[in-house]
């Protein structure tokens, strides 16, 4: 397959015990392959390894066994070729909005006119006409959201990778950035990677949906999403979405209750 954008080769992670502590398996040896404009979601319970997956992507944490190539290239440490956005609102203080969305662009030294051009394109695709020049601290946190999401796609990364970016936000919120980012996935065709625990979230946004183990974490099923685009929020009440939520809650469940130990 040529259009495979990233391969995770049976990435496994150990963390070293502290004090003479046991060490901790964060994650079994895992695999997965992202094609090109896939939107994948990452579901599962809380410490099974879903954002340490994703920061061994991003280059910000290390494989103990196992490799990861985006477009063959093996990951060895952060890199421009990945957008990164947090949970929590990462934008430089100092920076106007415009000024945080250039910023990769300015680092890898695009010209001044070119930036200026790319940056009210994203201003406009993520709706923040008019608050160019704010601060950081005067935008609401989907107002920041939406500023973070904009400054990794101007960079043109050739995967997007999400850490339950919209945790932070109340629902109506979210729901709105849910559907601002699925908008922009639909005429962008961009490849995505998305962290959440919001089962919801995680079927309305994704073409494949990965549902992962409780701890140490391991892909336990990899589940097509078969809804026709463009996808509106009503489809969240449709019998198709509702019998896809109820295969995934029961599959969350058991893995939830692994996890606290009531097998």
């Amino acid at each position: 397959m040529t259009n495979t954008v990233l391969d995770i080769e049976n990435v496994s992670r150990v963390f070293p015990g502290v004090r003479g502590a046991a060490p901790v398996r964060a994650l079994e040896p895992t695999s997965l392959t992202v094609a090109q404009n896939d939107f994948i979601t990452v579901l599962g319970p809380s410490g099974c390894g879903k954002s340490t997956l994703l920061r061994i992507v991003a280059g910000l944490d290390y494989p103990s066994s196992g490799r990861v190539l985006l477009e063959g290239r093996e990951i060895k440490g952060p890199g421009a070729d990945r957008g990164m956005v947090f949970q929590s609102y990462t934008l430089f203080p100092w920076l106007t909005i415009a000024e945080n969305i250039a910023y990769g662009l300015r680092e890898k030294g695009v010209p001044k006119a070119q930036r200026r051009d790319i940056v009210a394109s994203y201003i406009e695709k993520v709706g923040l006409r008019g608050f160019e020049n704010h601060y950081p601290k005067q935008l609401s946190g989907g107002m920041q959201q939406r500023t973070a999401i904009a400054r990794a796609l101007a960079n043109d990364p050739a995967i997007l990778l999400l850490d339950e970016p919209f945790g932070a936000l109340d629902n109506q919120t979210r729901a709105l950035m849910q559907e601002l980012l699925l908008g922009i996935w639909e005429r962008e065709q961009k490849t995505v990677l998305f962290v959440t625990h919001d089962i919801e979230e995680a079927i309305f946004l994704a073409s494949r949906v990965i549902v992962m183990t409780a701890r140490p974490g391991r892909i336990k099923a990899d589940i097509p999403v078969d809804l026709p685009h463009p996808r509106h929020y009503t489809m969240k009440t449709s019998p198709e979405f509702s019998s896809l939520k109820a295969q995934l809650t029961e599959e969350i469940r058991l893995e939830a209750l692994q996890a606290d130990g009531m097998h």
